[in-house]
């Protein structure tokens, strides 16, 4: 099944300049949340800065990436600018992302925004604790003032969880399990597509990929996950990574849906 975004705004046009490695086709790769090596976003503002991990990928390299950031409550950044564009999703917390003119929107966890590079914004939080997932196709991530502005031809978007479309298996030919459901976010299915997925409680059942690249966030909820060679509970802000053919089995073991975030260059099925 080849799927589109239809709203042209979610399409983003950043080339994929590297490709970082990724776990060997046996096997998957699973970063629990408990065991996050955490460094500064900015490393030269120290204790200022927001916190960062990158969970595959390197931030400071010419390749893509996904990390996760942390903000203090009343985090407000100066104005600025990033050299390439980036997508993040809220995990926990309240997260303002605009120009700077513009009065807070905050967005709580599972919403989900795009930066256009070179578009001048700011960017604040507003939860007791807040955590993102960050995502770049091309490196490195650089915050520049705003004297370097420039217009890269994309606009940004922000998108209030309840403002996301979900679709169910009587929509997708993908979802083949009761009560799972997925909102598309970026991409072409036929290419590289960002997406996530969102299993009911009590949900058991298995995501089978046979994607060169599946990389795999939990926005929320608690995940028991089990493969071939990994078992482990997974809370919010835990990474999943698999490359060629795959099973990943899953059990939500919340009294919550679970939200997880999938990046990923081929079709997945819930079943």
């Amino acid at each position: 099944m080849k799927c589109r975004i239809v709203l042209s705004a979610l399409i983003l046009t950043t080339s994929l300049i590297s490709v970082p490695t990724f776990a060997d086709e046996h096997e998957s790769k699973v970063i629990p949340a408990n065991k996050v090596k955490w460094g500064y976003l900015n490393p030269l503002r120290g204790e200022q800065s927001p916190g960062a991990a990158d969970l595959w990928g390197d931030r400071t390299a010419d390749t893509a990436t996904g990390m996760l950031v942390r903000f203090k409550k009343g985090f407000e950044s100066p104005p600025h600018i990033h050299n390439i564009t980036y997508r993040g999703i809220v995990i926990e917390g309240q997260m303002h992302n605009d120009d700077p003119t513009a009065e807070k929107m905050w967005m709580p966890a599972g919403s989900f925004w795009t930066q256009p590079a070179g578009e001048n914004h700011t960017t604040a939080a507003n939860g007791t604790t807040n955590l993102i997932y960050l995502e770049i196709d091309s490196g490195p991530y650089l915050v520049k003032p705003t004297n370097k502005q420039f217009d890269n031809g994309e606009r940004p978007l922000n998108v209030h969880k309840d403002n996301l479309v979900w679709l169910d298996k009587s929509d997708v030919s993908n979802i083949n399990a009761k009560g799972v459901q997925t909102a598309y976010l970026w991409g072409d299915t036929e290419t590289m597509y960002g997406s996530m997925i969102k299993l009911p409680a009590g949900f058991k059942g298995e995501i089978s990929t046979d994607a060169d690249e599946f990389r795999a966030v939990i926005i929320a909820g608690n995940v028991q996950y089990s493969s071939k060679s990994n078992s482990q509970n997974l809370s919010a802000g835990s990474f999943v990574e698999s490359g060629g053919k795959f099973i990943h089995s899953l059990e939500n073991t919340s009294d919550i849906p679970a939200t997880i975030y999938i990046r990923s260059n081929g079709l997945h099925h819930v079943n």
